[in-house]
C-alpha cells in the first residue's frame, strides 16, 4: 500500500484526496493546507496539518500529492523527493522553465517517480481525438480555447490563482500538450496577446489572453483562455483540429455551461470530417466525469510506482508544454514574438 500525504486542499486537491481514499492501493497518512478547509465526510478522519515540512518529516510518506498554488510546486516537489517520496504534482509543473527542469532533474537524480497532473492524458475521449487527428495526417491547425464565466467562489479562486499564474498558462498547458502530442514536432515560435478586464486583479496581471504557436512541421496552434464574471458563455469551448485531409472536433451540447467543472473535460460528441466522405459522429456520452478522471489519474500514479514505469518522455513533455505557455506570457508582456 502506498502511503500518501496530500498538500493543498482546493478543488483539485480534494478530488485527488478522494481518489486516494477510495483506491485500495493508497493509504492517506495526512493532509496539509494553510487554512482549515471544509472537508467532505470521507476525509474528515485524516490528520490535518498546516506545516508541510513538519508533516513530511513526521509521516515519511511514500508519495506526496502537491496540489498547492503554482509558485510553490517546485520547492514542495523537490523537498518530497529528497525525503524519499514519489511525487504527483498538479499542473503547471512550476512557475518557470528553470524550476520545472529543476524538479525533473531531482526526479532523475533521486530515482523518485514524478507524475504531473495532465488529466486529459487519462481521458479516453481525448485520446481518441488525438489518435484520430494523427491518422488524418498533418500539418495541422489547432483551434482550442476554454473561457470560464466565473463568479462567486470560483471567481475568488481564479483571482487567487492569478496572483502568480495567468489563465493562458494555468489552463493552457493541458491543451498545448494535446497539440504537441498530435503534431509531434518542435515548437519554434509563440505570439501572445492579453488584456486586463477587471480592476479586482493586480495591474500587471491579465485575465484574458490568447496566443499562437508555430511548429517545425508547419502546424499552427491557437489557444484562448479567459476567467471572470465578464466572460461570454458563447463559443467558450472550442476544440478543433484541422488537417489537409479533414478535421476532428469536439461538439458540446447546447446547454453546456462554462462554470461547470465537468464541462472542462467533457466531449459529448466527436465529429470526424474526412474530405470527400460523410461526416462521422462518435458518441462519447458514457465518458468519465471529473472525479472519475482524477481516480484514473491516481491509478496511473500507483501503476507507475508499482511497475517502475519510465516517465522520461512524460516529464519532458510537461516541461515543453509549460515552456510554450510561459513564452506566450512573455510575448503578451513584451509585445513581441518569442522564438523557442
Amino acid at each position: 500500500m502506498i502511503r500518501v500525504l496530500v498538500a493543498g486542499l482546493g478543488n483539485m486537491g480534494l478530488s485527488h484526496a478522494l481518489a486516494y481514499h477510495h483506491n485500495p492501493d493508497f493509504e492517506i497518512v495526512g493532509l496539509v493546507n494553510r487554512s482549515t478547509p471544509k472537508l467532505p465526510d470521507a476525509l474528515t478522519a485524516y490528520p490535518l496539518s498546516h506545516d508541510f515540512d513538519a508533516a513530511l518529516a513526521e509521516l515519511k510518506p511514500d508519495l506526496v500529492c502537491v496540489a498547492t498554488y503554482t509558485d510553490s510546486h517546485a520547492d514542495l516537489a523537490i523537498k518530497a523527493m529528497e525525503a524519499g517520496a514519489h511525487v504527483f504534482v498538479e499542473k503547471p509543473l512550476a512557475s518557470t522553465v528553470a524550476d520545472a527542469q529543476r524538479v525533473v532533474d531531482c526526479s532523475v537524480r533521486t530515482g523518485r517517480k514524478l507524475v504531473v497532473g495532465y488529466i486529459l492524458r487519462h481521458h479516453p475521449s481525448w485520446q481518441r481525438l488525438i489518435d484520430t487527428a494523427r491518422d488524418l495526417g498533418g500539418p495541422y491547425v489547432f483551434r482550442l480555447n476554454l473561457n470560464q464565466q466565473s463568479k462567486g467562489e470560483t471567481w475568488k479562486v481564479h483571482k487567487s490563482l492569478m496572483e502568480t499564474t495567468p489563465p493562458i498558462v494555468d489552463c493552457g498547458v493541458h491543451y498545448v500538450d494535446v497539440m504537441c502530442q498530435i503534431a509531434d514536432a518542435a515548437p519554434v515560435e509563440v505570439r501572445g496577446m492579453g488584456l486586463r478586464l477587471s480592476d479586482e486583479i493586480a495591474p500587471e496581471m491579465y485575465n484574458y489572453g490568447h496566443f499562437q504557436v508555430l511548429f517545425a512541421d508547419g502546424s499552427l496552434g491557437w489557444y484562448e483562455a479567459g476567467w471572470g464574471p465578464m466572460m461570454s458563455d458563447t463559443a467558450f469551448f472550442v476544440k478543433d483540429v484541422v488537417s489537409p485531409n479533414g478535421a476532428v472536433s469536439i461538439r458540446m451540447p447546447e446547454d453546456a455551461r462554462s462554470d461547470d467543472i465537468d464541462t472542462h473535460t467533457r466531449t459529448a460528441t466527436l465529429r470526424v470530417h474526412r474530405v470527400g466522405q460523410p461526416d462521422e459522429d462518435l458518441n462519447m456520452s458514457d465518458e468519465p466525469g471529473h472525479q472519475q478522471l482524477c481516480d484514473r489519474e491516481q491509478a496511473f500514479v500507483a501503476q507507475a510506482i508499482r511497475e517502475d514505469l519510465d516517465l522520461s518522455r512524460f516529464m519532458q513533455d510537461a516541461v515543453r508544454s509549460l515552456a510554450i505557455c510561459l513564452a506566450a506570457d512573455e510575448s503578451v508582456r513584451s509585445g513581441a514574438p518569442v522564438k523557442l
